[in-house]
Order: structure tokens, then C-alpha cells, then sequence
């Protein structure tokens, strides 16, 4: 699972940073063809949308993976080794329920309904559905890290930086 795990993360980094860099040059181009070509591209402002979606969901798994989500570590860091990875488990153990349900779950049936509703972007005219694989999507990778964390605890306790 931890070879699995590692080359997952270094993926995500790999597709987080194209995704990054994509918006990038959209938002350029958008900038350009608003302000120096005075004609606005019509797709740009959707595009950037889309992509800012992408990069927050999928960030927040390799942020999950790196431990450097948002959290209030105060009570965590003071405790014993024993109480710490109690906590952890707990921790881990929420976020794979959350992630399962809300995310996996609920983001499947999300993009069902959106496809099945044939509901497609106003400029970009793409399905919807397929803007929102991105939730199943760290859904599914949010839960594989917590599993990974449940089932190495003191290996994935060190990962933070």
C-alpha cells in the first residue's frame, strides 16, 4: 500500500502543478484579450472556474497526504506518543468516513444526475458531469490516504513538511 501511496502522491503533485499552470495561461490570456486586444475571450473566466476547482479538491487530498491540511494541532502535539496516535486514528478514521460518503458517494451521484440531466457548461458547452468527476475523484484519494494512515500510523505520523 505504501509504494501505491507514494506514487499517488507524487501523480497528484505532477497533475496539480499542469492544472496550476494551465490556469496560468488562461487567466493571462484572459487578461491579454481583455485588456490590450479589447475583445474578452468568451470561455477564459468558465475555464479558470473549472480548473480553480480541480486544484482545490485535488490539493486538499495531496494536502491530506502531506499532512499539511488545516488543523488545529495544539492538543495533538502536546499529548503522549499513545494519546497522539489514538487521536490520530480517530482523525483518520472521520476523514475516511467523510470522504467516503460526501465525496465518493455523494460526488457519484452528483455527476450521475448532472450526465443523466445532459446539463453542459455555457461557454465551454462540456458536460457538467465531467467537471465534477473531481469530487469522487479526491474522494477516492482522500480515503486511500486515510486508510493508508489508518493501517501505517507511525510511518505516515513522520510524513509532515
Amino acid at each position: 500500500m505504501k509504494p501505491v501511496s507514494s506514487f499517488l502522491e507524487q501523480m497528484l503533485a505532477k497533475v496539480i502543478a499542469l492544472l496550476m499552470a494551465l490556469i496560468v495561461i488562461d487567466v493571462s490570456w484572459q487578461v491579454v484579450t481583455r485588456f490590450i486586444m479589447d475583445d474578452p475571450s468568451s470561455y477564459t473566466e468558465e475555464l479558470a472556474r473549472f480548473l480553480l476547482m480541480w486544484i482545490g479538491l485535488l490539493g486538499a487530498a495531496y494536502a491530506y497526504r502531506r499532512h499539511s491540511h488545516l488543523s488545529l494541532d495544539l492538543f495533538r502535539h502536546n499529548a503522549p506518543h499513545e494519546r497522539r496516535m489514538w487521536m490520530n486514528r480517530v482523525i483518520h478514521t472521520i476523514s475516511l468516513a467523510f470522504a467516503l460518503v460526501a465525496m465518493v458517494y455523494g460526488g457519484l451521484k452528483l455527476v450521475s444526475l448532472t450526465l443523466s440531466l445532459k446539463q453542459t457548461s455555457a461557454a465551454l458547452q462540456i458536460p457538467i458531469g465531467y467537471v465534477y468527476v473531481c469530487i469522487p475523484l479526491s474522494g477516492v484519494l482522500i480515503s486511500w490516504f486515510a486508510l493508508d494512515n489508518l493501517i501505517h500510523p507511525e510511518i505516515n505520523d513522520t510524513v509532515e513538511g
